[in-house]
């Protein structure tokens, strides 16, 4: 049933075949993972690249003198999870990837997916595709600090996570924004009454 949907989500986000797919069958194993578990974490080199079949995740880095955690992102059902630099460069990670509720992904090996890449176009076609999405995800986190008012964020946020409030505790979505927890209030409070 998880690879149903993987193939799907595949399909649907670069075209591939069930042909291409197929390929890939005997790569991915699932795991579940706890609360609090992480799939990746600082200093250590990212081996998988994950489809998150359910469960939320939060990817945030700890400030080395003070250390206050600061989340960079957010990681949800039907997305793909991964530490992309580390990844790529199979160098060690800035960063902590953790669950924050029960989770199952369902992932491939950076070996595996190197070979897949090599045997074929579409695969290779995946390839480019992940990683323009993850550049285009970088780069959007920047500029909407620079371009965005808190409650643009906060609208931006919710469009790309609609579930969000419902697993995850709403100081770590202030850490999310950049903002504190009584900014984050007031522009909830605002949004609802609009509606």
């Amino acid at each position: 049933m998880s690879l149903d949907i993987l193939q799907q989500s595949l399909a649907a986000f670069s075209g591939m075949s069930a042909s291409a797919f197929e390929l890939s069958a005997s790569c991915w194993q699932q795991k579940h993972y706890k609360k609090g578990e992480f799939y990746n974490e600082y200093k250590n080199v990212c081996k998988h690249l994950g489809f998150i079949l359910d469960g939320v995740f939060r990817t945030y880095y700890t400030h080395a003198d003070t250390g206050q955690e600061k989340n960079m992102f957010f990681f949800t059902p039907h997305q793909v999870i991964v530490s992309y630099k580390s990844f790529v460069t199979q160098t060690p990670c800035n960063y902590y990837t953790e669950s924050m509720t029960d989770a199952t992904v369902i992932y491939i090996t950076y070996q595996q997916l190197s070979q897949l890449y090599t045997e074929s176009k579409e695969w290779e076609h995946f390839g480019r595709l992940i990683a323009e999405t993850a550049f285009s995800l970088a780069m959007t986190r920047a500029e909407d600090f620079v371009f965005l008012t808190p409650e643009e964020r906060y609208t931006a946020m919710i469009a790309s996570h609609p579930d969000i409030f419902n697993h995850v505790p709403l100081y770590h979505i202030a850490s999310y924004l950049n903002i504190q927890g009584p900014s984050l209030s007031r522009i909830r409070k605002r949004m609802m009454e609009r509606k």
